[in-house]
């Protein structure tokens, strides 16, 4: 890793995401090409490995958590509860346990597919986004690939492909969820807090808790 900071922790490149890199880079926005554009590294690290979750995990945006450090952040986020847990304990928004159990229902569904399965409608547009961001900030969904829309007669439709999610337990092998129940809380926070400041030394508290917490 290296280069840059976002939101003031840390960020592979040096620029924000969307603008135009320098000139002598050759990142190139836009293009389809797996090698050069950035928007289609975000499906090549969920569909050619499990090493690296990429989701909603991050001040609400897009990032990425790599195997190695994804149990401590299950640690801090999730503290050894699963979903019901949460829901019981009202943690968990009743919008979000409509998505989960549609999503834990399949391998893995598509976005639109999940919106029709828990019954919601486009007057639910912004309670649907803040609860499966809700989801994904607890570790508890995760993307796992993009896809075109099927026609009725099973061909790809022209359209933007459609983000697909899975469960983090369906993503990652047993042993991540293993680590993390041997990690407490505590633990968890210093460690991650102590590699933000290697990455990025001039972090500022109040930031990294927030990066680390997910709230």
């Amino acid at each position: 890793m290296g280069g840059g900071t976002a939101d003031g922790i840390y960020s592979v490149i040096t620029w924000n995401w969307g603008e135009e890199p320098p000139p002598d880079s050759p990142i190139r926005w836009h293009t389809g090409n797996p090698e050069t554009d950035p928007w289609e590294w975000r499906v090549r690290v969920l569909t050619e490995g499990t090493e690296i979750a990429y989701a909603k995990l991050f001040f609400k945006k897009s990032g990425y958590i790599t195997k190695k450090w994804y149990p401590f952040f299950l640690a801090v986020r999730r503290r050894g509860q699963t979903f019901q847990d949460m829901y019981e304990a009202g943690e968990a928004s009743h919008f979000a346990k409509r998505i989960y159990d549609v999503i834990t229902a399949h391998d893995d569904i598509p976005l639109e597919v999940i919106k029709q399965e828990a019954g919601f409608t486009r007057e639910d547009k912004s309670g649907f986004d803040r609860a499966l961001t809700e989801l994904q900030m607890g570790l508890f969904v995760t993307m796992c690939d993009s896809r075109r829309r099927l026609t009725q007669k099973g061909t790809e439709a022209n359209t933007w492909p459609s983000t697909v999610f899975t469960t983090t337990e369906k993503f990652f092998a047993p042993d991540v969820f293993d680590q993390a129940a041997h990690i407490t809380h505590e633990e968890a926070i210093a460690k991650i807090r102590a590699q933000i400041l290697l990455l990025n030394p001039a972090a500022e508290e109040k930031k990294m808790l927030k990066f680390i917490l997910g709230r």
